[in-house]
Order: C-alpha cells, then sequence, then structure tokens
C-alpha cells in the first residue's frame, strides 16, 4: 500500500463558526466551554502560569461498549473522580469512584456495567503516580465497589466491602481490559531483583467480580520483560532480554512459545510486535528500505515479513495503534502520526465518518474512536489543533449530529494562542532536520525575541503539533519557541536517529544552533535576543549552548539538566537500568574509557569557568534520573569560576519533572521574570548590546 501523509492543516482558517453546524447540549459539570474562541479585535489579558499547568478539567472520555454511557475523570477542586453519564438521558454526570487521599488514575470499561480504576495522587503538594497504584471495582451507578489489587499509598477512600484473601498484592498492576464480554481484565507483575532491575513480567487474566486469577505465563520463559496482546485479550508474542540483546517470540500451534527473531537493543533491532486478530493476522513495526519504521503483515504460513509494507510515512517512523472490531475482530483502520496525528480506515463507512467529521472540525486533528461502532452507530471524537487544547465531541452517525460533550482546559481562548509548525531545515553538514516553531498571536511588528527549547531524552520525538502548555506559555508571553529534532531524536527515521550517536555537545549542539540561525533567516527572530532553555537533556544542551556558541545566547534556563556525562555511566543511585549503564552509555553517548577526553569536553561542569551569561538552574531533590549531585557540582563549578548571575532553586519533594501544580507556578514564574530580565518581551525594544553584555567576568 501507499505512502500515507495528512496535516491538518494546509493553511490554517480561522476558527470563528468552527461549531456552526455542531450540536450543543448542557454541559457536563460545565466542563464544555462555547467552543472556540472568535476573532477579537483585542485579545484579554494574558492567560496566568495556572491556566497553562494546572489539570485539564475532564481527561480519559470513552464510551462504554454499547454506546449508551459516557465515562471520563473529572477535577473538582482538589480530587479527580471517575464520573459517568447516560448520553441518552440527558446526559446527567453520577460521580462513582474516588478516595479521600488521592486521585482517580486510569480506568476501563469493562463491559457496559463496570469499570475497574486505579489510584494516583494529585498535584496539591501529593505526588503523581500510576505505578502501585492498586485496582478497584465498580458498577456505573456507583455501586458494589471492591478492591482488586492493594495499593503502595492510602487511597482510603469508599472501596465497599473487601475479600481480603483474594485482593493481589501490590506488585501486580493493570495493563488492559479486553472487549471481549467477559468479566476480566489483563494484570502484570514485575518481579525484580535484588539491585531493583526488573527480572521478569508475569501476566494473568484477573475476573473483578470473583476475583479468581488466571495465570497466562505458565509456558513463558525466563526473563520475559514485555508481552503482546491480542483484540481478544489473549498473547500472541512476547520478548525477552538478556544482555544487549531483545529475543521476539510467537506463540506456535502446539501452544508453547517458538524464538522468530533476535536483535539488539540499540543496534539491529528485532521487528516490534504490533497488533493481531488472535487468528491469522499478525501486524510488526520493522525498518524499510528508507530507513525508516514501517507497519508490516507477517504472512501466516511461512512467518516471514512481507515485501511491501501495510503502511509506510514518508519522512517518518511509524507510530500508531490498532483500531479492531470487537466482535468480528476486522482490522477497521489505523490511527498514526506524521506532522500531525492521522488515521488510514480499511471499512469504508469509517472512512466516510472521518471525512464528515473533518469536514465540521476543519483545520484540526479529529480522532474518531469506534468500539462498536459499527453496531451503536455512535463514535466518540477527540478534536484539537495547535491553538485550541482538546475537545470531545460524540458523533452520532444515524442522527447525522455531532455533539460537543466537554473540553480538556475550558479556560484558554483559541484567539490568545500560537500558531505551531513544522519545517524541516538542512543542517550545515546537510542533514535534515525537522524544526517545529511557535509564533506569538498576533501580527509581529518586526523580529522577536525568541527561546531556543530543546527537548529532553534526547533518543525520543520532542515535538508533536497540537496545544503545547510550555510552548503556548512562553509565547503568550511574546517569545518565538524554536524547538529542534536535532541528530539523535526519534520518530523521523533511523538516519537522524543514529546520527546523533557520541554526539551530545557537538553535532547535536550545531543542530540546535542551526535552527536558531534559519529562524532568524525568517525575519522572525532578534539575533540579540535569544535565550536557551529546557529540561534532562534539554538542560545539558542550554548549559553546552553557551560554551559552545556563546555569541547566540544571552541566558539560558536549564532543570533537571545533566551536567556531567561520566555520571550516567557510574551513579549507582541513578534509576537507569543495567543495559542502559552497561551497553546504551557506551554505544549512544560515549565509553566512560576510550572516550573520556571527550566526555570531559562535553561535560558542562567541566568548561563551567566559559559561562558567561546569566544562568537559571533547578532540580529536583528526589530525582533518580539526573540526581541532584548535577546541580550541585554544576553551581559550585560556577561559583568557583566567580559566575555572579546564577539563580538556583532545588525542589525538595520533586523528581525527574515538575508534579506539583505550586512548584510549576514558582518555575515558570522565575523563568519568565528571568526571560523578561535578560531578553526583554516582545513589546521592548531589544537593546543594542552584544549576547553577553552584563554577564559577570570570569
Amino acid at each position: 500500500m501507499g505512502r500515507i501523509h495528512r496535516s491538518p492543516r494546509a493553511t490554517l482558517t480561522a476558527v470563528a463558526g468552527t461549531f456552526a453546524a455542531v450540536t450543543a447540549i448542557s454541559t457536563v459539570l460545565a466542563l464544555a466551554a462555547a467552543g472556540p474562541a472568535r476573532a477579537q479585535a483585542a485579545p484579554p489579558a494574558q492567560p496566568s502560569i495556572e491556566d497553562f499547568f494546572r489539570d485539564p478539567q475532564m481527561r480519559q472520555v470513552k464510551l462504554s461498549p454499547d454506546g449508551r454511557f459516557l465515562a471520563f475523570v473529572a477535577n473538582k477542586g482538589d480530587s479527580a473522580m471517575l464520573v459517568v453519564a447516560d448520553i441518552d438521558s440527558g446526559m446527567k454526570p453520577t460521580p462513582v469512584a474516588g478516595f479521600q487521599d488521592a486521585d482517580v488514575g486510569t480506568y476501563a470499561w469493562v463491559g457496559s456495567e463496570r469499570l475497574v480504576y486505579t489510584s494516583a495522587q494529585n498535584q496539591g503538594d501529593r505526588w503523581r503516580t500510576l505505578h502501585n497504584s492498586g485496582l478497584w471495582a465498580v458498577k456505573r451507578d456507583g455501586t458494589e465497589r471492591r478492591q482488586l489489587i492493594h495499593a503502595m499509598y492510602g487511597a482510603d477512600g469508599q472501596t465497599g466491602s473487601l475479600v481480603a484473601s483474594r485482593i493481589l498484592p501490590v506488585e501486580w498492576q493493570l495493563l488492559r481490559a479486553p472487549d471481549d464480554g467477559s468479566n476480566e481484565v489483563l494484570v502484570v507483575s514485575g518481579r525484580f531483583d535484588g539491585r531493583e532491575q526488573l527480572a521478569d513480567v508475569r501476566l494473568a487474566r484477573l475476573d473483578i467480580t470473583t476475583q479468581r486469577r488466571r495465570n497466562l505465563d505458565a509456558d513463558a520463559p525466563r526473563e520475559t520483560k514485555d508481552w503482546a496482546i491480542d483484540v481478544a485479550g489473549e498473547p500472541w508474542g512476547l520478548v525477552t532480554f538478556e544482555g544487549s540483546n531483545a529475543s521476539v517470540h510467537l506463540k506456535n500451534p502446539a501452544g508453547g512459545w517458538s524464538v522468530w527473531k533476535t536483535g539488539g537493543l540499540y543496534e539491529n533491532a528485532a521487528p516490534d510486535l504490533f497488533a493481531s486478530d488472535g487468528r491469522g493476522l499478525r501486524l510488526v513495526v520493522t525498518r524499510n528500505a528508507d530507513r525508516v519504521d514501517a507497519l508490516y503483515r507477517v504472512d501466516p504460513k511461512t512467518l516471514e515479513i512481507e515485501a511491501q509494507p501495510l503502511i509506510a510515512t514518508k519522512g517518518y517512523d511509524f507510530d500508531g495503534d490498532a483500531a479492531f472490531d470487537p466482535e468480528t475482530r476486522q482490522l477497521l483502520g489505523l490511527h498514526f502520526e506524521t506532522d500531525a496525528p492521522s488515521a488510514y480506515w480499511f471499512e469504508p463507512r469509517l472512512k466516510q465518518w472521518q471525512a464528515e467529521v473533518d469536514k465540521r472540525l476543519p483545520g484540526r486533528a479529529n480522532r474518531i474512536d469506534c468500539g462498536r461502532c459499527l453496531r451503536t452507530g455512535r463514535l466518540l471524537v477527540t478534536s484539537f489543533s495547535d491553538q485550541q487544547p482538546i475537545q470531545y465531541l460524540l458523533f452520532d452517525t444515524a442522527k447525522g449530529s455531532l455533539t460537543l460533550l466537554g473540553s480538556t482546559r475550558p479556560w484558554i481562548r483559541a484567539a490568545q494562542m500560537g500558531q505551531r509548525d513544522l519545517s524541516r531545515i538542512p543542517a550545515r553538514d546537510g542533514l535534515e532536520i525537522p524544526v517545529m516553531v511557535t509564533q506569538p498571536a498576533g501580527k509581529a511588528a518586526g523580529p522577536r525575541p525568541a527561546v531556543v527549547l530543546v527537548h529532553g531524552g534526547p533518543y525520543e520525538r520532542g515535538t508533536h503539533w497540537g496545544w503545547d502548555n510550555e510552548a503556548q506559555f512562553l509565547a503568550s508571553r511574546g517569545y518565538v519557541v524554536i524547538e529542534p529534532e536535532f541528530r539523535g531524536s526519534m520518530g523521523y527515521g533511523d538516519k537522524l536517529f543514529k546520527a546523533g550517536w557520541k554526539q551530545w555537545g557537538l553535532a547535536m549542539q550545531d543542530d540546535i544552533s542551526d535552527a536558531l540561525k534559519w529562524a532568524v533567516k525568517q525575519g522572525w527572530v532578534d539575533p540579540r535576543r535569544v535565550c536557551i532553555a529546557g529540561a534532562s537533556y534539554g538542560g545539558y544542551a542550554a548549559l553546552m549552548g553557551l560554551i559552545k556558541d556563546p555569541g547566540q545566547y544571552r541566558c539560558a534556563v536549564s532543570w533537571l539538566g545533566v551536567t556531567d556525562i561520566g555520571l550516567m555511566a557510574s551513579d549507582e543511585w541513578s534509576d537507569m537500568s543495567d543495559a542502559w549503564r552497561t551497553y546504551g552509555v557506551k554505544a549512544m553517548v560515549g565509553d566512560p574509557v576510550k572516550d573520556a577526553e571527550q566526555i570531559r569536553q562535553t561535560s558542562p561542569v567541566r568548561r563551567a569557568a566559559e559561562i558567561r551569561q546569566p544562568v537559571l538552574l533547578a532540580y529536583g531533590g528526589t530525582d533518580r534520573r539526573v540526581p541532584l549531585k548535577h546541580g550541585q557540582e554544576m553551581r559550585a563549578a560556577l561559583e568557583a569560576a566567580g559566575h555572579r548571575q546564577v539563580q538556583y532553586v532545588v525542589y525538595n519533594d520533586e523528581g525527574h519533572g515538575w508534579r506539583k501544580l505550586a512548584t510549576q507556578v514558582d518555575f515558570y514564574g522565575r523563568m519568565e521574570r528571568f526571560l523578561a530580565e535578560h531578553i526583554g518581551t516582545a513589546s521592548e525594544r531589544g537593546p543594542d548590546a552584544s549576547p553577553t553584555a552584563g554577564a559577570s567576568a570570569r
């Protein structure tokens, strides 16, 4: 099948009147906004920091299998609860589950009468977590609550009568709830060795009414780390790890497991198991001739990967999920992402319905989730754009109606948000790199100040088309936001990914610099008013930017940033796996022995004396990914070099990422003031000074 490419925006049209063909209903828990904001002569005051970083008001919206009920997690005050509404009876919301000391985390329908849900701690001065989060079951009317898996922390809300002897230990977690007509859910349990390294993962089905467990891993090989589950909820593949290798196993006709493919964790990887109908259809993702991931069928007789891909997306690795009809097990279509979320439908009716929804909601990405829609005639639509946060709608195919159900962030006005676009530019060596740019709302009077925002990872896709809280926060303050997908980034093919290996502070840093130079050439950015910022690897790159390209940046904001590359391979307190420390760091970052001099030259803490520009550093006191030692040593090195413009803050109860709203308000408030002081805002005239003017002397 040919390559598929669809962007939600050729030229993004004005959103005024977008909902002209959409039926409005009474809001659910007052969550639904009136639709996208219409064009205004003078936008109201800029949104507050809280508006960008507080929790969405509703999330995880899901239709029941029979299409009659809508469930979602709603935030109300300081807690998040599970809510169910009857679509055919006025959409009156009924809270069915919640806790006194925690939030509802994830949930799933089990049939159309019951739901299961986990606990999570909210951002109100508590940790968020989905690990060891327990499991509860409840009927859709809020009755018959019972606990199925113990939670690590309290979550002592009303859970109903418990059958203590059958509650699974805390190590078990919900995997998924197959829509197969049973009362069973899939649960997994990780077993760890004495060094807290994952040894293997057990798999079972748990009946939520009897609480009886049926193990599915009896014949599984040792060191199984991952399972592939078919549409019927049965395992069809698994993956084992040994050293730096991974072996993919497929279920054989006798019901046992046979090794199918073997590859490296970091080189020559084996195919990824994607989806199966539990019969003859097996889909896998692997590299094609263009060195991008594509989706392939596996021949059911020979078990060989077919020569032609089912889906290949030019310039993008295939990344998505499959939509099956749970009754017939028919593959209906595929959701995936290129420059924006897209879909390809094999079922003609879904193709027609997608076109109808897209026509009514132009300029947006519109995901339609079918479930049993071929029988019920109802689909859930998740709709958003770069300026509009997610909104949920119900599409009734029989009536032809599209009904607004609610919005994740109704307090955000689309008219105040910036426009985000992805471009591909040549780096200095000719390698093509993607760059996402967010322009502030309104017409620019001239070049604006800018923030080069570097993503973490670094081996991941850093940007996605859609509303992004961090980029939109900075754009709302008048800054052009430049987010380069530098070499080493994933999602754009093996060539870009592999080009970043062992290039920390070298060619990876050059790509960031080249993205800024390109944006300046477009006339968008005042080159005298640029700051570089980022978290984790992005925090590392922000500091290295001041060292390697000091003439481009007036300041840097680095949070949770690596400052000493050598620590990643040697620090036992880090949560990095043994495989990463033993094999991954050496292959992708640098060998601590063979590349010792390169690591020293590309570790900011070793070159702190070269930094002249103002720096804002922030760390989490309980961070195990980038332990606090990185920040402490960087601060000490800067102070030893006589640097007097260093702001340093530690959030003692935070880990690798800000979880609390109070932390985010404080940190982004500091960032806002820091940027305004050193590069001004879009409404101010830029200083006629060199980029390093005003920085402390050595």
